[in-house]
């Protein structure tokens, strides 16, 4: 890659200045500098980005796609909320130079991520930063320089101990790998060691009897142990010698405690687990709400990076709010609002580039404020961005055969891979569709004589006039081609339970706002549950969340809702509650609901944990051990160390709601010891959510966040397993993270 480009850095049509871009030599850092005065604007890490788009592939880029040609332009897009960097080249040639050589350093980051990978980039970058006359060799003052930005607040006499013993060449410097050998005494893991030594009977290796016996008694692997011993040395034993004789080293336990085995995220729950050929009503679906707008909901930017951002996040529910533009063109934004508009086309034209990086349907909510005319070109423009895979039309393959078997049941997420369903009014049912008139008024027998048998005509033909009477309202507000897109998910009113069950369909869906949601909860919560089973469910925020913020998702699942949409743009627990439970099952979006959720006649109640039908309480106890390496606190102080805290928090049915935390560790977010031990009782544990949250202690204020970990109880590994905590956004942060053993009882 050119070690220098000048290239414009455009945010805007008419905004577009000249920027000089470099790598900087340890090809971790990238910065940018005025052209006119020299002075350099920003710097960010490789480890930030997310990937490379080529082309115009963002809205500013398309903005002045007549100008600049396509091979000149590309997006850099960083992880989290962090906004994208849009790029012209100079020539096709510069701008190829840097996508390909952005695309090789950001790459290997998609191969699994040893923890001697990590603690080698981790170790070079802290080197770097306590280098202030980039020299290459650390003096003490350096080193103390260097332990408080690493979050250590240590004794001066035992940090020179330290440095004097990695000092090999007694020269009062470090470098290259007596560096390497002050961070490994630093990082000794004591009570890892105390763990290995327990199961070794030398103290120095563990045999492979010595890994299976720990591996059966501690880490509850009951199956297939010594195959998994053999595999485990294979892969963490860094000496060749030890492998040859399948031992495993000090260093290679703790090489494996630190890897995805190791963790307290079941790895066979990473990959695509659940049954899939469920109806679709059977599973929680990853939802958002107006999923354009990626901030605010009155004055907020709406664009197709929040599409983007949302599918590539596992999002399988999208909301595309349609309304008459100019020339017939129909526009995406929060109708009556002030938020920007995008071209429905874009919106469209993306869904079908990135709808099936995941391969599973995509639901799509929306279709308001729109004329006939705009509803016409909506339909034209779907056909035409999607490819024929995508596409069903009037409901032939899975639906022809679905209606023919009855329509007792939705079909399967496995019939629906590469389909993208449509929800929002339709023109009649699906019957209509597929076979003509719908189904007629029902006979009554000759054998049914006096007052009853007459009620039951006059209330047929009631319903049949009002059934009629809406179909004749459908024809004049809605265009045909649009209502022939809406397969499965017909919107339709909701008018209670008793009425859904006697005349809706299981292709129909209602919306309901979460207050409304939430007094069925509490006043017909088993009637929810069980409507949930055979019918989809769509909870949307409340109008008031103005800012964009998020209601509890987990109150609407404990009642089976499938499409509970959240605002993504909006980071928080309610989003982390989103991420924990749908980063299984392959991060598809589908999760399947527990059996007692998916029975129409289930008694289950959230309120009442006893009507669950299975075995009983459960009990979760947490020791928490230690932590690593754990992040200073977002504009901290310069020299400020963290009082770093664990709190865990369960989130499932009201019985189950709780959280405990440990004592806070004075200065020491390098390597905090705990030693405590939480314990929660669950009565529901198929619904339990448990988020691990690190904060800085504050006696005088508010406690600021650290890191974070959600995930589902089902996908809990017993025994001792490391926590890899997760930024305010979602995204990784290695190598911090926690150190706890986990038990579960009944």
């Amino acid at each position: 890659m050119q070690q220098g480009t000048l290239m414009r850095k455009v945010k805007s049509k008419s905004w577009k200045k000249q920027r000089y871009f470099k790598l900087q030599e340890d090809c971790m850092t990238i910065w940018y500098q005025s052209k006119r005065t020299g002075k350099t604007e920003s710097a960010f890490s490789i480890s930030d980005v997310e990937t490379v788009r080529e082309g115009h592939q963002s809205e500013v880029l398309q903005s002045v796609a007549e100008e600049f040609p396509p091979e000149r332009c590309f997006t850099i897009v960083f992880y989290g909320r962090r906004g994208n960097l849009d790029l012209i080249a100079g020539s096709a040639e510069e701008a190829q130079c840097w996508i390909q050589g952005l695309h090789q350093l950001i790459e290997p980051r998609s191969l699994p991520l040893t923890f001697a990978l990590v603690s080698r980039t981790w170790i070079r970058d802290w080197f770097q930063k306590a280098d202030k006359n980039k020299d290459g060799r650390m003096n003490f003052k350096e080193v103390q320089r260097l332990l408080k930005m690493m979050n250590v607040d240590m004794n001066e006499d035992h940090a020179l101990r330290l440095f004097q013993d990695a000092d090999k060449s007694e020269s009062g410097t470090l470098e290259g790998e007596e560096f390497v050998l002050f961070y490994k005494a630093l990082t000794q893991r004591e009570e890892v060691l105390s763990l290995f030594q327990e199961f070794s009977e030398d103290g120095k290796k563990l045999t492979l009897l010595e890994l299976v016996d720990f591996l059966r008694q501690e880490q509850l692997e009951d199956e297939g142990t010594e195959e998994l011993a053999m595999e485990l040395i294979d892969k963490y034993e860094p000496s060749e010698t030890a492998r040859a004789r399948h031992v495993l080293s000090a260093d290679g336990f703790l090489m494996y405690l630190c890897s995805p085995e190791g963790s307290i995220f079941n790895p066979q729950h990473r990959a695509l687990w659940q049954d899939m050929s469920q109806p679709l009503c059977h599973y929680f679906i990853s939802s958002s709400h107006n999923t354009y707008l990626i901030e605010d909901q009155i004055r907020g930017q709406s664009s197709i990076e929040g599409y983007i951002r949302a599918l590539k996040r596992g999002c399988r529910c999208l909301e595309v709010d349609c309304w008459d533009g100019p020339n017939g063109e129909p526009m995406v934004y929060h109708g009556h609002t002030f938020t920007s508009k995008i071209p429905f086309r874009e919106v469209v034209s993306t869904l079908g580039k990135y709808a099936f990086k995941v391969r599973h349907p995509s639901p799509g909510a929306g279709g308001r404020g729109w004329s006939s005319v705009g509803e016409d070109t909506c339909a034209e423009v779907s056909w035409s961005c999607w490819p024929p895979a995508e596409q069903d039309p009037r409901g032939q393959g899975p639906w022809r055969r679905w209606v023919a078997q009855g329509a007792s049941l939705s079909p399967t997420p496995q019939e629906l891979k590469h389909k993208i369903l449509l929800k929002g009014k339709k023109i009649g049912r699906l019957e209509d569709t597929l076979d003509g008139p719908g189904d007629e008024a029902p006979d009554v027998s000759d054998d049914d004589n006096g007052a009853e048998a007459e009620e039951e005509r006059r209330k047929t033909k009631v319903r049949g006039t009002q059934r009629g009477s809406a179909l004749q309202k459908d024809k004049e507000s809605l265009a045909q081609p649009l209502s022939d897109c809406v397969i499965y998910c017909k919107n339709v009113p909701f008018r209670g339970f008793q009425e859904a069950r006697s005349h809706s369909r299981p292709s129909e869906i209602s919306s309901l706002s979460e207050a409304k949601a939430r007094k069925l909860i509490r006043d017909e919560g088993n009637e929810f549950v069980r409507h949930n089973t055979w019918q989809l469910t769509r909870i949307y925020p409340s109008g008031m969340r103005t800012d964009s913020s998020n209601y509890s998702p987990q109150e609407m699942w404990n009642v089976g809702c499938q499409i509970v949409a959240l605002n993504f743009q909006t980071a928080g627990t309610e989003m982390d509650l989103c991420d924990g439970l749908f980063s299984q099952n392959g991060c598809c979006g589908y999760v399947l609901k527990p059996p007692f959720m998916r029975d129409e006649e289930t008694l289950f109640n959230p309120s009442d944990p006893s009507s669950r039908e299975g075995p009983g309480p459960i009990t979760l106890t947490i020791q928490v051990i230690s932590g690593q390496q754990l992040p200073k606190v977002a504009n901290s102080k310069e020299g400020a160390i963290i009082d770093p805290l664990v709190r865990v928090e369960i989130y499932g049915v009201p019985a189950d709601q709780a959280h405990q935390e440990t004592k806070y560790i004075e200065n020491n977010g390098f390597n905090p010891r705990w030693d405590e031990t939480l314990q929660f009782q669950l009565h529901v544990p198929e619904l339990a959510l448990i988020r691990f949250v690190v904060e800085d202690y504050d006696k005088t204020s508010r406690n600021d966040f650290v890191g974070q970990f959600t995930l589902a109880f089902a996908n809990i590994k017993p025994g001792y397993r490391h926590i890899h905590l997760l930024s305010k956004d979602g995204t990784s942060i290695p190598p911090s993270s926690l150190f706890v053993h986990i038990r579960i009882t009944e």
